[in-house]
């Protein structure tokens, strides 16, 4: 009689015992907004090099200047995208170096006046498709962010603090991700995932509460640098020639990794509910001095 087939990493199979509960991947994860309309400006201009190489040599260099220009616009407004993204996903953050999405705007601007000059050759119109392209980019995309963005009653020397922790961590994982990929392996991408997002829940509780920082930073320095060693070396070998037992030796790793994250992840919000257990006393002693009582209530 035939028999289903099943084992440790079959669908149905039991699951091992080093390995926590799934939580998902995708918790808090949202769509990103760089597609659609951002994927349009890149097969928008595209006729421009059907039309340069029916015309004469003047006509040829505007054109596919024109169409380089309105590319490089089109890829300035992806990352610009990108870079908004990761800035509003985070409560500290420091506004992007590049304004990506204003140079974007300038340069569907130049793109259009290019291609106005090449088809027409006067100036007025060329200026007119130049300004316009600008304002209708600006107003389909938005600005870039163009200031810091904190806590309220943290100092920002607190905040750069917390914002280059963050970004030096953030690099980490997406080195990680970058080499996990390389060793093409669907489950040591998607255990992977799962620790990222337990990274990312210290990372939003330390953005939360700056002072967490202390504690945290040798997780979200030395041990995830650590992770990252690990990960480019275990894709390297893994790509090279697959070894069942350095990938169970790196999935374990990242479920002891996982569980010690999650473990110092509590114990700070248990402090920080601890800090505003202590407030609520204070506030209620000093109440009651001022003859003021309050009735506690317990919440259904």
């Amino acid at each position: 009689m035939a028999q289903r087939f099943g084992g440790k990493y079959s669908p149905d199979g039991e699951r091992p015992a080093q390995l926590p509960a799934d939580r998902g991947s995708f918790r808090g994860a949202r769509r990103t907004r760089a597609g659609g309309r951002v994927n349009l400006l890149f097969f928008a201009p595209l006729p421009l090099a059907v039309r340069a190489f029916g015309a004469g040599p003047s006509e040829l260099a505007l054109n596919l200047a024109a169409l380089g220009v309105l590319l490089l616009a089109a890829w300035f407004t992806r990352e610009g995208i990108l870079a908004q993204e990761a800035y509003e996903a985070r409560r500290i953050a420091r506004r992007p170096a590049i304004p990506r999405k204003i140079f974007a705007s300038l340069l569907t601007g130049a793109g259009l006046g290019l291609a106005g000059f090449a088809a027409n050759g006067g100036l007025a119109e060329p200026l007119i498709y130049a300004l316009l392209g600008s304002a209708l980019h600006g107003f389909a995309f938005g600005p870039d962010p163009l200031r810091d963005k904190g806590i309220e009653g943290v100092d920002s020397l607190q905040s750069d603090r917390v914002a280059r922790v963050v970004d030096q961590a953030e690099s980490y994982l997406r080195a990680m991700t970058d080499a996990i990929g390389r060793a093409g392996d669907r489950q040591a991408e998607a255990r992977l995932e799962r620790f990222q997002t337990t990274v990312r829940d210290m990372l939003r509780t330390v953005e939360d509460d700056p002072r967490d920082l202390t504690a945290a930073r040798k997780y979200l320095g030395v041990y995830l640098m650590g992770a990252r060693d690990a990960t480019q070396k275990f894709a390297d070998l893994h790509a090279r020639a697959p070894n069942p037992g350095a990938r169970d030796k790196y999935l374990s790793l990242l479920s002891d990794l996982e569980q010690n994250f999650t473990a110092k992840t509590r114990a700070l919000m248990a402090d920080s509910t601890t800090d505003l257990d202590i407030e609520i006393k204070v506030l209620r002693d000093r109440l009651e001095r001022e003859g003021v009582h309050l009735e506690t209530r317990d919440l259904a």
